[in-house]
């Protein structure tokens, strides 16, 4: 069970509405810590049903070794708004297009970070033009669909955003679930409050959920295009996985020709479980591919 990171912003984090060619989206902006030397910036996209916040323990250790991070809400995630019912905006290319105009507003060139379903979408922005990243890590994502445990949660969620409205989804996974588990309403929910899980809930459009979720069942094995392109890759997860098993994980690093960390102690969100050893791995890897810029 992942543990889910708090709500609040980290101490010289700004939170606000990113401006962007293709719209505004609402992102956690940390900057370097004082006294630490500029290392680079980086883009970290969020996972199925999770939101810019589940990155908010990674802010300070990487702002102390010198990397600007900004988490972001994609189109239809929590605080960044899009279609309540209109599917079609969150196909695969749309969302990765937004991550194209994400990271020229930023300022590129940047580190790419994608979270399971976020991986994925990142995945589809590198191919379609990786030169505004200089490298790119997926973190608990994997090379094609989810594993078939995950693939029939989606479908439960999906069959019952069909008839029923958000709150009352809501209502059902809390009567559903053990206790324990009710902080996770899907693959990657994350905060430490029920009222927040809540509201980022209601907030996320329902056509979002359902777009990405039929994605998350679908999608195809695009590795060997992946290892095409020109950019270092990092494959970190957690020593436990649910979602993509780990020998997944290990054979999609060796195509990609990627480093590969295992966080010990940590499940589908390392971001969370442990993310003093998560952020130290992410710096160590982006520190080496400055070295070789």
């Amino acid at each position: 069970m992942s543990r889910p990171p708090t709500f609040v912003p980290p101490p010289g984090a700004r939170a606000y509405p990113l401006r962007t060619a293709r719209g505004e989206f609402a992102v956690v902006d940390a900057p370097v810590a004082p006294g630490a030397e500029p290392r680079g910036v980086a883009l970290l996209l969020p996972g199925f049903t999770g939101s810019k916040e589940d990155f908010n323990p990674l802010h300070v250790p990487l702002a102390e070794r010198g990397y600007r991070t900004v988490a972001v809400d994609g189109r239809g995630q929590f605080e960044s708004d899009g279609p309540v019912t209109d599917e079609s905006a969150y196909a695969q290319e749309e969302l990765a297009r937004d991550v194209l105009a994400q990271a020229e507003a930023i300022g590129g060139p940047v580190h790419l970070l994608g979270h399971s379903l976020g991986g994925q979408i990142a995945r589809a922005a590198v191919l379609l033009d990786h030169t505004p990243f200089v490298s790119f890590t997926l973190m608990s994502s994997g090379p094609a669909q989810i594993s078939t445990s995950q693939q029939e949660r989606v479908k439960l969620l999906r069959d019952a955003l069909t008839v029923l409205g958000m709150a009352e989804v809501w209502e059902a996974i809390q009567a559903m679930e053990p206790p324990e588990e009710t902080d996770t309403p899907a693959l990657d929910a994350g905060l430490d409050d029920q009222d927040d899980l809540r509201r980022r809930w209601l907030a996320t459009k329902p056509a979002q959920l359902l777009a990405t979720g039929r994605q998350l069942c679908a999608e195809p094995d695009r590795v060997a295009e992946l290892a095409a392109v020109p950019l270092p890759f990092h494959v970190l997860s957690g020593a436990l996985d649910d979602t993509w098993p780990l020998p997944l994980l290990d054979e999609m690093a060796l195509r990609l020709k990627a480093r590969r960390t295992v966080v010990e102690g940590a499940e589908h969100s390392p971001n969370t479980d442990r993310p003093a050893a998560t952020a130290r791995a992410l710096a160590d890897f982006w520190d080496g591919v400055a070295g070789r810029a």
